[in-house]
């Protein structure tokens, strides 16, 4: 980030093209051929977009599913794993540039530094921790970059439903509830991220966090 998209005025300047998204999902396919038919459009849309790809390094799951239509689709690659995580998760033939880090904080660190925004597909926990931090992020004002959820059919209906809890009683601001941007085709998503402003009142300016040097 240039430092012109701090404070108040960055909204207007945050709008218009995305060149890496990093997207967290899933080391499984699921049991719905809905879920890893998203990730190949959305794959597909990043390569006809020419957007290139941060992951999470695997190369099974969903993660197999989109890493590969990007990188078979001529679009850079770059895929985040922890050295503990190298058997449970890469299979086969590596993707694209893989680097290797120590632990998760890490991961979730160097993901967000190379990317533009952030998207969530359907995925576990470590898919779900990975989005619900890129949304506190967000609050706190370490980035203002858009973060998506592609609700494929309807998978996250049910924590959509507790973020409206958590609004109804008290402990998520209304305007911090529009951090997330939600689509249920990746096409949609893609428009609306595009068009993504940041609207919600930050804990904190950007500089003031230890963080803002990995997400320059």
């Amino acid at each position: 980030m240039e430092g012109g998209n701090q404070g108040k005025s960055a909204p207007k300047e945050k709008k218009g093209r995305l060149e890496r998204i990093c997207v967290f999902c899933g080391s499984r396919p699921g049991y719905k051929s809905a879920f890893s038919d998203a990730a190949l459009e959305l794959g597909k849309l990043l390569v006809e977009r020419k957007i290139d790809l941060v992951y999470g390094g695997g190369s099974v799951g969903l993660m197999g599913f989109i890493s590969r239509t990007v990188f078979n689709g001529g679009c850079h690659v770059l895929g985040v794993i922890p050295k503990a995580l190298l058997p449970h998760e890469i299979s086969g033939e590596t993707i694209g540039e893989v680097k290797t880090v120590a632990d998760m904080h890490q991961r979730k660190a160097e993901m967000a530094k190379h990317a533009d925004a952030f998207i969530a597909l359907p995925g576990g926990y470590g898919t779900m921790e990975e989005l619900l931090e890129m949304i506190s992020w967000s609050q706190l004002g370490i980035h203002d970059k858009p973060v998506g959820l592609l609700n494929v059919d309807g998978y996250y209906n049910s924590l959509l439903a507790l973020f409206d809890k958590g609004v109804e009683e008290g402990f998520i601001e209304d305007s911090a509830r529009r951090i997330v941007v939600i689509a249920n085709t990746a096409a949609d998503l893609l428009k609306k991220m595009e068009e993504y402003a940041p609207v919600h009142d930050k804990v904190a300016r950007k500089q003031s966090w230890e963080v803002d040097n990995l997400l320059q």
